[in-house]
């Protein structure tokens, strides 16, 4: 069949985003777009002191379908006060993401006591007790905190202070199962974890090489950076197993020609195998030695390990090259040529790289290309992590993690005047603390947001494992199914307010190294009085649990207190001590490098060796991706109207795959992986390349084995083996 598809933006996204405006209002949706908040969904920098739709640039209008999905959803009426009388718990564990994202804003406590089959209402007095009184029972290695990208800086670093000083270092957060694998490459090779270029340098690059990622869909405002790119005469090489529609022409619409004509993205398209990238970087490094392309100057004076970097390469045979990677040597010669020839290069990428048994290294010889052509350490060239949520990196930069810096733990204990009573190894990164659960090791987790449960691999174990944990409490504006399936024998819901709704104002950082602050608000109708801050619940815990200690928590539901702390205690963060007076956002100093003297022990960059994967060639394997209605768990909308796709239960493959096993495009299927099978799976022809599939996440996730890359504990959800074959008839 004939699978219609629509361009990225364009006048689309505009009927769309009039629906939307007229679901809650034009009026009151465009104060909400318009007010001092950061976006709630990408890092990308929208809004902050620059007020609703501007960038960090100061530019306006700013704003895509993504932003406008996730306003209008907070902007919704609350849960009807019956909803867990008439929906027992075998009713919730059916609801798909976008059931629970459609069933209203969590207005109420409620708690699943042991062994019971319906949630019911508690009072926040009785909620916030009954928490302290389990933690009060807990030891504190028992005991883990696990924080989204969506909360704020202060609230997460109240509730990892709170864990280490109650005496776990079990605080993790959501970046191992997304961008971990970008933060420890680029130390190894930077000695900075986050992006080394800032928005500025966008406009003066004249080519981006795009890896592993799909803006359109899901960093739409990135479009316009590519597009403006384009139209000064610069390159966008978009390495891709998938061909999407929107990397190829989107209709900007925030200008006339672009929404009329359409702007090019990619001068050039490379689709290679799942898994391929690193023979296709090693490859690049081998074409640009043939063809005496390497800066050699840049290699000896600004950089260490060149030399055998080089060797493995040239020693690389071409055929072993163009098998594993699936790019021809004519296209790898073309890349090579036009990387070469760029004045200034930035390469991006998200998860296509990151999510890999070998995720740090596809990173690493990303950053070897980069070192290797001299495009990084200047303005307009460097490394450009595309992070998906609007505050992953900020919780990570203020310390939510297994692991602090020794000189951290000291400032931490000296702004406190409290001994950490944690214990010094570090704690769980998240799979392993999900490993603990199933266990028996955990017995209280802290969820700050987020569907943990669903960004796990084979969610039948993480279900399992999640259920043994004895209590669970999640801080919550919507319902989502790991509310029900990631359960603790007792589940304790908190509902809080937006990032624009909360009464002061907090603090998030960009991918970009850019801390925002956004002014708050009030929330929507109907919830005035029920909802709480998750700060002020953190302390209310904090206070309960160590009242005999010398921290003062109920102080510190003051913000502009605990900003004063981040600011003695997070280095490069002094600023955000008096943001809110002086209304000035800053970047965190020593991460952007716009001169080659990097932040390593010899202040030159480093190059690692990169071995290539050793992958099945006959191994049909699956990524899974996210649509243009989706952000990270939460489904919007269950159409992908870019792809083509009529539902989430699909699966895409290439004309020559469904011919090869004898299939039809639109006929069910089963699909079966190293950890589940899923049946009744609709086949959907797409621009993909043979070998590859591509499902959806995180409902295909119930198929993947937790293959974990080995330094940042990254799952492989974009290097998955399965197998498809037809439905039995009934």
């Amino acid at each position: 069949m004939v699978r219609k598809t629509l361009p990225g933006g364009g006048w689309q996204a505009i009927r769309y985003t009039f629906n939307k405006a007229l679901e809650v209002g034009p009026l009151r949706l465009w104060r909400r777009m318009r007010a001092r908040n950061a976006c709630k969904t990408c890092a990308l920098g929208m809004g902050g002191l620059h007020g609703g739709m501007v960038n960090e640039a100061g530019h306006f209008p700013e704003v895509c379908k993504k932003s406008l999905q996730a306003q209008v959803a907070d902007m919704v009426g609350a849960l009807p006060a019956d909803f867990f009388d008439r929906n027992d718990l075998d009713s919730l564990l059916k609801l798909t993401p976008k059931q629970a994202e459609d069933a209203g804003r969590i207005s109420y406590p409620v708690i699943l006591n042991p062994g019971a089959t319906k949630f019911r209402t508690i009072s926040w007095a009785d909620a916030v007790e009954l928490v302290v009184q389990k933690l009060k029972q807990t030891a504190p290695g028992e005991a883990a905190f696990y924080a989204s990208g969506r909360s704020s800086n202060e609230a997460a670093f109240l509730l990892h202070s709170f864990a280490r000083f109650f005496g776990s270092n079990h605080t993790m957060n959501c970046s191992y199962y997304c961008h971990q694998a970008s933060g420890v490459g680029l130390k190894m090779a930077f000695g900075t974890s986050t992006a080394t270029v800032q928005l500025e340098d966008l406009a003066s690059a004249d080519l981006v090489f795009l890896t592993g990622a799909n803006p359109a869909s899901n960093h739409p405002r990135l479009m316009t950076q590519l597009a403006n790119l384009r139209g000064r005469g610069g390159e966008v090489i978009v390495v891709n197993p998938i061909r999407e529609s929107g990397l190829e022409k989107f209709f900007v619409p925030s200008q006339l020609k672009s929404m009329l004509f359409g702007s090019e993205i990619a001068s050039l398209y490379i689709q290679p195998k799942a898994g391929g990238d690193i023979a296709f970087l090693v490859g690049v490094l081998k074409q640009l030695q043939e063809d005496d392309l390497i800066n050699l100057e840049f290699l000896s004076t600004h950089t260490e390990g060149s030399e055998t970097v080089l060797q493995h390469a040239t020693a690389t045979s071409w055929d072993e090259i163009t098998n594993s990677s699936g790019v021809d040597r004519d296209t790898i010669s073309a890349t090579a040529q036009k990387l070469a020839k760029a004045k200034a290069a930035i390469f991006a990428w998200a998860m296509g790289l990151t999510h890999h048994q070998w995720g740090v290294e596809n990173v690493l010889a990303l950053c070897n290309v980069a070192m290797a052509t001299g495009h990084v350490g200047r303005k307009g060239a460097g490394l450009m992590p595309i992070r998906g949520h609007s505050n992953v990196q900020g919780i990570g930069s203020i310390g939510f993690t297994p692991a602090l810096q020794d000189t951290i733990l000291k400032a931490l204990e000296k702004a406190y005047g409290s001994k950490v009573v944690s214990e010094a190894k570090p704690g769980y990164d998240t799979f392993t603390m999900l490993e603990a659960a199933e266990a028996g090791k955990l017995k209280f987790l802290f969820n700050l947001g987020g569907n943990l449960w669903g960004s796990n691999p084979d969610l039948n174990w993480a279900g399992r494992a999640m259920n043994r944990v004895n209590t669970t409490v999640y801080l919550s504006t919507k319902l989502n199914p790991g509310h029900f399936h990631g359960r603790g024998q007792t589940t304790i819901i908190l509902p809080v307010f937006a990032r624009d709704e909360e009464p002061q104002p907090t603090t998030q950082e960009s991918m970009f190294n850019y801390v925002r602050l956004s002014e708050g608000g009030t929330a929507n109708d109907g919830l005035q009085g029920m909802l709480r801050s998750e700060s002020d619940i953190i302390c209310d815990i904090a206070s309960g649990v160590l009242h005999d200690g010398p921290i003062d928590w109920n102080r510190l539901k003051n913000l502009k207190e605990v900003r004063k702390l981040i600011a003695e205690i997070i280095p490069g963060w002094q600023s955000i001590a008096t943001i809110e007076d002086t209304k000035k956002e800053f970047t965190i100093p020593g991460r952007i490098y716009h001169t080659p003297v990097f932040n390593t022990a010899s202040g030159k960059a480093i190059m690692y060796e990169t071995p290539l994967p050793k992958m099945d060639p006959d191994t049909l394997t699956m990524i899974t991706i996210r649509s243009e209605g989706q952000f990270n768990t939460v489904v919007y909308e269950n159409p992908d109207i870019y792809r083509g796709i009529p539902h989430r239960l699909c699966v895409m493959m290439s004309e020559e795959d469904i011919a090869r096993l004898h299939l039809k495009d639109g006929q069910r299927v089963t699909v079966n992986g190293e950890a589940g099978s899923l049946d009744n799976i609709e086949v959907v022809a797409g621009k993909i390349r043979p070998g590859v599939v591509a499902m959806f996440y995180p409902e295909s996730n119930v198929l993947i084995k937790p293959r974990l890359d080995p330094r940042s504990k990254t799952p492989a959800f974009k290097s998955a083996p399965i197998t498809i074959s037809a439905c039995l008839q009934r």
